[in-house]
Parts: structure tokens; sequence; C-alpha cells
């Protein structure tokens, strides 16, 4: 069985009176990212990067928007499912990576903590978890946040590690 490698993409505006969510982290702001869910636009992209690598289906067939059961969910659980469906299918995350587009909030100073929580929600290192931010300069998204997610996938090895032999002391 081959690597596998999935791409996510979303896309969330601001909204007053909601709390901004991303990457699994709560960030001091006035504004939030609008949605059926809590508007995670990382782990959102992150999901259906992971849905893709497996070719399943995407998060909004899973999830759909116009679910009630879904309204203010946590994305972590919109992630998990997916990792779940990763494992089923007999592969598991190697590294993810990921740009964040937005004006606003500065992600720069929260980068060492979403790093953590999605490496924690991935079961995978911090070491293999890329965070980026860029500004949207001239694209007129000043007012959303996007993010885009890359991840890599390896069949799970079944076979049990591999014993060290002892020298001999012969």
């Amino acid at each position: 069985m081959a690597s596998r490698i999935g791409y996510g993409w979303d896309s969330h505006e601001f909204k007053s009176g909601v709390p901004l969510r991303i990457g699994g982290v709560a960030l001091d702001y006035p504004k939030g990212l609008g949605g059926h869910s809590d508007g995670d636009v990382l782990l959102h992209a992150i999901t259906d990067a992971l849905l893709g690598a497996i070719a399943g289906p995407d998060i909004g067939t899973l999830f759909s928007p116009s679910d009630p059961q879904w309204k203010g969910a946590d994305s972590a659980l919109f992630l998990r499912e997916a990792l779940k469906r990763v494992a089923a299918a007999g592969f598991q995350v190697e590294n993810a990576d990921s740009t964040l587009i937005l004006a606003a909030p500065k992600i720069g100073p929260h980068t060492p903590e979403i790093r953590a929580r999605v490496a924690e929600l991935l079961q995978i290192e911090p070491g293999r978890i890329g965070i980026k931010a860029k500004t949207p300069e001239g694209v007129g998204t000043e007012n959303a946040a996007i993010a885009h997610a890359v991840v890599l996938l390896q069949p799970k090895s079944n076979k049990p590690p591999r014993k060290k032999r002892r020298k001999s002391t012969r």
C-alpha cells in the first residue's frame, strides 16, 4: 500500500458575538468565525485533507450544515471522525502542513499552542505539524479567515518492532 496525500481548504467570515477558535485553540479577539459548527477553519481544512487522502466523503457530507445536531459543534469531533476513517482504511498520519490567510489577529504568537493542539488531535509530534500565516493583501478577503491544509498518510505497520540483537560476548 502506498502513501497518500490529502488537501483541504476552508473559509469563514468573521462575525461579532462568537468566540474565535483556530486549530482547536480559543484566541482572544473581538470577532469569531461564523459557521454552523464552531467555524474552526484550520480543523475543517485538515479534516477535509484527511478525508480526501482516503477518497472519503467531504466534511459537509458527513456533518451537514443543515443538520441541527452540528450547530456550534467542536470541530475536533469532525477531525476525530476523519481519523477513525483514516485508521479503518489502514493509514496513519505522517505529517500535516497548513497555511492560514487572515488580516487579523496575528497568528505568530499563537503558533506554538496551535501546533501543539493540532499535534495532540492528530496523535503525532508537534515537529510534524506546519502552521504558517499570511495576510490577504489585495485579495479582498479582509473579513474572512481561510485555511489550506495538506496531510501525508502512511500505511499502518502491523509488524512488531524489530528487537535489537545483542552482541556476542565471546
